[in-house]
C-alpha cells in the first residue's frame, strides 16, 4: 500500500522534480500539489507535464504553472457513499480526501480499494481465547496467524478495503501485544485508537467508553471472524432501510429426511415431504446508528444480545443481513485448523 504523502508535492516544487514523483508513481501517477500546510491547491498528471511542455513551459518552472486547479476531491466529514460510487463508475482512480480545512490527509485509490465507507469501526479484541489454549497462553487469539497474517489483520484489511480509516480496538488480555503489532494504525494509512477493559464487560459494553466516533454511523465486529463479506452492500441495505442496527446473519439449512406433519388437535392438516428449513445465526459483525450506542450502560457487563434485546423492545429497527459468502467463527482448534486450509483457497 502506498502512503497516501507519496502523491503529495509542494507548489514551489519544480515540475522535473513532480515528472520525478509521477516516474516512481508508475501506474499511480498522479501528485497533488498542496501549500506549506497542505491545502489542496491542484493536481498533476504526465499528461499535463506533456502538455505543459508543448506550450514552451520550462521543466525548471514551478508545477503551479501546469497543475488542474479544480481537481476532484472527498470530505472527510461529510463524505457521501453515493459520490464515491459515482466517482468510482466514472474510473476516477486517484481521489484526495480533505478535512473541513481543505487539507489533504489520505488518498482513495480504486485500484487498492473498493470504497470509502462513512463508518467508524470497533473491533472487540479483548477474550481469552480459553477454547484455544496452548496457542492463546502467551499470544492474544486475535494475533494468531492464519496464513501470513494475524486473524485480526485479516480484519483490519479487509475493513481498510472498503475504505474505513477510523479504527478502535476493545483489549484487555495480552492487550499491549495488540497494541505493540498494530501501533497508532499509520502504516495502514488509517487511525487506531485503543480502549481498554479493566475487567470484561461483555461483547459490546466497553464501546460505551468511546466518546469521539467520527461518523454517524458504527460497525462492531467480533476480532475472531474471519470473512470475505461485502462491507459497500451491508452498509447500503441498512441506509436503504433506514435501520437502526443491522445484524450479518449466516444462514443454516437444515434438512429433515422425512415427511413433517403439521397437526391441530391430532387431525393432519398439512404435511411437507423432507422440507429444509433455513435458519440464521448471529454472525458477530453489527452496524448501527452512533446514537444506539446510548443505550450501553457504561462500566457494566452488556452483550450485543442484549443491545438487539432493548432496541427490539422499543419498536427500533433490527434487521438482518444474510451473509452470501465465507464467513468463520475462529473459536475452537478445529476451526484454527479449518481456517489456515481456507484461506488459500477463498477469495477474500
Amino acid at each position: 500500500m502506498i502512503n497516501y504523502r507519496e502523491h503529495l508535492v509542494l507548489n514551489k516544487t519544480t515540475i522535473r522534480e513532480a515528472l520525478a514523483k509521477l516516474d516512481v508513481l508508475a501506474a499511480n501517477a498522479v501528485v497533488f500539489v498542496v501549500d506549506d500546510s497542505d491545502k489542496l491547491i491542484g493536481s498533476l498528471t504526465d499528461g499535463d507535464v506533456r502538455r505543459g511542455l508543448l506550450k514552451g513551459v520550462s521543466i525548471e518552472e514551478s508545477v503551479e504553472a501546469i497543475i488542474q486547479d479544480n481537481p476532484k476531491f472527498i470530505r472527510k466529514d461529510e463524505r457521501d457513499i453515493l459520490q464515491i460510487i459515482d466517482f468510482r463508475e466514472r474510473n476516477f482512480k486517484i481521489i484526495p480526501v480533505l478535512d473541513k480545512d481543505d487539507r489533504v490527509i489520505n488518498i482513495v485509490n480504486f485500484r487498492y480499494m473498493r470504497s470509502y465507507l462513512p463508518v467508524d469501526a470497533v473491533i472487540m479484541a479483548g477474550g481469552r481465547g480459553q477454547r484455544l489454549r496452548p496457542l492463546t497462553d502467551t499470544t492474544p487469539k486475535p494475533l494468531l496467524k492464519v496464513g501470513d497474517k494475524s486473524i485480526m489483520e485479516h480484519n483490519v484489511d479487509r475493513l481498510a478495503l472498503y475504505g474505513i480509516d477510523d479504527f478502535w480496538f476493545s483489549v484487555r488480555y495480552l492487550g499491549e501485544q495488540i497494541e505493540d503489532y498494530f501501533g497508532d494504525g499509520s502504516e495502514k494509512n488509517c487511525a487506531i485508537s485503543y480502549v481498554w477493559e479493566d475487567e470484561p464487560l461483555g461483547t459490546i459494553g466497553s464501546v460505551s467508553k468511546i466518546k469521539d466516533f467520527k461518523h454517524n454511523h458504527v460497525l462492531i465486529s467480533n476480532s475472531d471472524v474471519l470473512t470475505n463479506l461485502d462491507y459497500e452492500a451491508f452498509y447500503l441495505d441498512f441506509i436503504k432501510q433506514d435501520a437502526d442496527l443491522a445484524v450479518v446473519t449466516i444462514p443454516y439449512n437444515v434438512s429433515i429426511p422425512y415427511a413433517v406433519l403439521e397437526t391441530s388437535n391430532n387431525h393432519i392438516i398439512d404435511f411437507k415431504e423432507k422440507p429444509t428449513y433455513t435458519y440464521y445465526s448471529n454472525g458477530g459483525i453489527y452496524l448501527m446508528k452512533k446514537e444506539v450506542l446510548d443505550l450501553i450502560p457504561e462500566n457494566a457487563l452488556f452483550n450485543a444480545t442484549d443491545l438487539m434485546e432493548k432496541l427490539i423492545e422499543m419498536s427500533k429497527k433490527v434487521i438482518s443481513f444474510p451473509l452470501i459468502g465465507y464467513w468463520l467463527d475462529v473459536g475452537k482448534h478445529e476451526d484454527f485448523e479449518k481456517a489456515q486450509v481456507d484461506i488459500n483457497n477463498i477469495k477474500f
